[in-house]
């Protein structure tokens, strides 16, 4: 200490007012140090949109069983309803198995080198995945299990395609191959983030018109080419058994899309509100279209138009139900209807090929339009939400063609040689005897109906 008596004091006094700024400092430095940290800070989960997804997730496996089984089951005949229902039944359960193996990990992982068409495997077997991972505002497993059931129902579409004359050891071979070289790496070129192909381009598929029904409808299309006709079509008498259950299995579907739809916008809000209504609307555009036509060509409009209908206006709108306006959603499932019903009623029959559910006339056809429609209908101009910052509805157009293209070629090409594989493994078609018998019996041994 100094001698100086005026440098002792201002020593004494320099001493005090840092031990009365000590805690002040460190505080300070304990805030800048945890506003540093707070962008990395974990996300948390919002018990709102946790409870609607997991609603949502539920309403999806709602649409596979029974909606979209009891719709196709409708659409055959009686001898091979059980087949339909088992083949809808089991391809989800496989399904399911492969996602949580590793078709999560291919979707929505980094690829690396192959990032801008397919996943990686760092979340082979949920590696990683804890009850405590987020995913947004949901927790990952239930954002897992809501995807899981779009990989689930998109391999069970295609089976209306070929419905009557397949082998279901075939089935199960080509489904699981199928989403694993075709959907998904679909799946991950649109949904899965910056470096995807068309996650890239800014394409708008909110809920899957490219990635399930442009997919399932070419898959389908290919199938039912090489799989070949029933036999006896356009002889026999092949009418559906049961009309009844095919309009059950819609309304279920119907009721099912919303969580299709509106989950899709992965929390409880204003987005998941517009898929909402545009799903009544887009729908309830395509049945009465639909209905008007059938009348104005045929003199009636039938339950299966109707039926039908529902089925277009929810493809259409699929794609778009987050981008476009409730008016606009109502011309676009209009439109897809009247398209839809040229594919089924001219198309097909000038052709001659056997889609026996018109899987590609109504999930192809309806998801080309429906992706394309968004990029127009999403203009602000028609009561849409408007597109990217600099981009036009001439390039957003563009943009949805483009994506329409690879799906098509990706799909096409890719079912083409699944196929191929599957036939040259266990064969494709059950012998002429078993499919005369109908495969309830000769494939599983049960009867659908005991008279």
């Amino acid at each position: 200490m100094s001698s100086n008596p005026i440098i002792n004091t201002l020593t004494r006094v320099g001493i005090a007012a840092a031990g009365l700024l000590a805690p002040a400092v460190a505080f300070a430095q304990e805030a800048a140090e945890t506003t540093a940290a707070a962008p990395e800070a974990a996300a948390t989960i919002n018990s709102g949109d946790t409870a609607w997804m997991l609603t949502s997730t539920v309403l999806v496996l709602f649409m596979i069983l029974p909606g979209l089984a009891l719709f196709y089951g409708g659409l055959v005949r009686s001898k091979n309803m059980l087949s339909v229902l088992m083949q809808c039944l089991v391809v989800s359960a496989a399904i399911m198995i492969v996602w949580v193996v590793y078709g999560y990990s291919l979707a929505f992982t980094n690829g690396g080198g192959l990032n801008t068409f397919v996943g990686g495997f760092e979340k082979l077997f949920l590696a990683g995945v804890t009850p405590d991972s987020v995913s947004g505002s949901i927790p990952e497993y239930v954002f897992i299990a809501f995807q899981m059931t779009f990989a689930c129902i998109t391999p069970a579409l295609i089976v209306g395609a070929f419905a009557e004359r397949i082998k279901f050891s075939a089935v199960m071979l080509f489904c699981i191959l199928w989403v694993t070289f075709v959907y998904f790496p679909m799946a991950h070129m649109v949904w899965s983030g910056d470096g995807a192909l068309m996650w890239d381009w800014g394409a708008i598929d909110f809920a899957g018109g490219t990635v399930v029904h442009i997919n399932a409808g070419i898959a389908g299309l290919v199938g039912a080419i090489m799989v070949g006709k029933r036999t006896g079509f356009g002889k026999d008498m092949m009418a559906p058994h049961s009309m009844t259950l095919t309009m059950v299995g819609a309304s279920m579907l119907w009721v099912g899309w919303y969580g299709f739809n509106a989950g899709s916008a992965a929390a409880a809000n204003g987005v998941a509100g517009l898929a909402m209504i545009n799903t009544f609307t887009a729908t309830a555009g395509a049945v009465v279209a639909w209905c008007v036509i059938e009348t104005v060509s045929r003199g009636k409009a039938s339950m299966l138009g109707a039926a039908s209908g529902v089925i277009a206006g929810l493809v259409a709108v699929t794609p778009a139900a987050g981008a476009v306006g409730p008016i606009g959603a109502i011309f676009l499932g209009a439109i897809a209807s009247a398209l839809c019903y040229f594919f089924v009623s001219v198309v097909k029959n000038k052709f001659g090929y056997d889609d026996t559910a018109d899987v590609f006339g109504v999930h192809g056809v309806g998801g080309i339009v429906g992706a394309i429609g968004s990029g127009i209908f999403a203009a602000t101009s028609l009561g849409g939400v408007g597109y990217a910052e600099g981009i036009t509805m001439g390039a957003q157009v563009w943009i949805q063609i483009k994506s329409v293209i690879v799906t098509i070629l990706w799909c096409g090409i890719g079912s083409a040689i699944l196929y191929k594989i599957v036939d040259l493994i266990v064969g494709l078609r059950v012998p002429v005897e078993a499919e005369r018998e109908g495969l309830d019996l000769s494939s599983h041994g049960e009867a659908a109906y005991h008279s």
